[in-house]
């Protein structure tokens, strides 16, 4: 096996397509024909993960955070990132980094935190935006129903649970080729078919590229007519943070113990209690200030994230209990997922999750 097909089960679980804009994922170190000894899979990519990676014959690490994020004019050892960038390439380990694009998955971080309290009713907090196109084509009828099944294996007309396809007939009628071309079937339409069909389906943008291939060798067009439009449909399957409810409600006291004991935190920083028995859960794993207000208008009795500052905790406007469980805290069960997802697709190989504890935050 290859990098590049370990990528490509890593991008079914989720697509890099959906990471955020400031990001750096996708293959860091490597090359994606190498092929693969073994995996390790660890939150952090420090020295003593490559050291555990040789050591264990894995020259593919997995990786949740970027060792990488702001870019690098010199390697000449004096930062940690260059020490680790210089090892990996000396003794050839391949870093592949997954971050926000898994943050943003219906099935990644966020939905890892609410598997840990046994959340029910899971939604997204922050559903991404213009991550839905809308393909609308034309196609003999005699060709239609091979189009759209082709369009379907490509991954065309199913957003999450829900599927979307529909078919109107056009009274486009046929179409002759152009004079300067010598085809069977015309150079804009069909000459064999006297009724065309419009065919309108939704897709995930990150599948674009590989639908409108579909499209092209399915049509016996020369020049298929098409036209996208991004939707401005939230999508619920994809975006930050997430919202569940516990299967009976907490006191307050008694649930900030319970998410201590969970995620082993040093410690718990929340706002002030409001007295009120905690059911809905809003959760975001790593910094999450920016989605205070989306979990008060979610009317979650609390949102459970991490590196809150002074004065974001007043934010809560006794509204809800911001709870700051720690960055690490927050995301260390996020290897185990990767881990648990890679070993369902990959059988009989060598996928190894990271014994090293990465938090560079200790408690007294």
């Amino acid at each position: 096996m290859k990098i590049k097909q370990v990528i490509e089960h890593l991008d079914s679980l989720s697509p890099l397509h959906y990471a955020e804009d400031f990001d750096n994922v996708g293959l860091l170190v490597g090359s994606t024909d190498t092929k693969v000894t073994g995996i390790l899979v660890t939150l952090d990519t420090l020295e003593s993960v490559v050291d555990e990676a040789i050591d264990k014959n894995c020259n593919l690490i997995v990786s949740f955070h970027p060792i990488v994020f702001k870019g690098l004019k010199k390697f000449n050892g004096q930062t940690y990132v260059e020490r680790v960038i210089q090892k990996a390439i000396k003794y050839d380990i391949a870093i592949f980094a997954i971050h926000t694009a898994l943050d943003n998955a219906r099935n990644g971080v966020n939905d890892m935190i609410c598997e840990q309290l046994d959340l029910i009713n899971r939604q997204v907090l922050l559903p991404q935006k213009a991550t839905i196109k809308k393909l609308t084509t034309y196609a003999p009828e005699n060709e239609i129903d091979q189009i759209k099944q082709a369009l379907f294996k490509a991954g065309a007309g199913t957003i999450g649970n829900y599927e979307h396809c529909s078919f109107t007939t056009s009274g486009i009628g046929s179409f002759k080729p152009l004079e300067a071309t010598n085809p069977t079937v015309g150079a804009i339409g069909a000459t064999h078919s006297d009724k065309e069909i419009q065919l309108q389906i939704t897709y995930p943008t990150h599948l674009e590229s590989n639908i409108l291939s579909v499209l092209f060798t399915t049509h016996s067009y020369e020049e298929v007519a098409y036209e996208i439009l991004t939707l401005e449909n939230t999508n619920q399957h994809i975006g930050m943070g997430m919202l569940g409810t516990l299967k009976e409600p907490m006191l307050e006291s008694d649930f900030l113990h319970h998410i201590k004991q969970t995620f082993n935190a040093g410690c718990v920083r929340h706002s002030k209690l409001l007295n009120k028995p905690i059911q809905k859960v809003a959760v975001l794993g790593g910094s999450g200030s920016y989605a205070i207000k989306a979990a008060i208008r979610a009317n979650a009795d609390i949102f459970i994230t991490a590196d809150m500052k002074y004065h974001q905790f007043y934010e809560a406007e006794e509204q809800l209990i911001i709870a700051d469980i720690g960055h690490y805290e927050s995301e260390q069960f996020t290897k185990n997922l990767i881990v648990s997802y890679l070993r369902k697709k990959i059988s009989n190989f060598a996928i190894i999750l990271s014994d090293i504890n990465t938090n560079p935050i200790q408690y007294i």
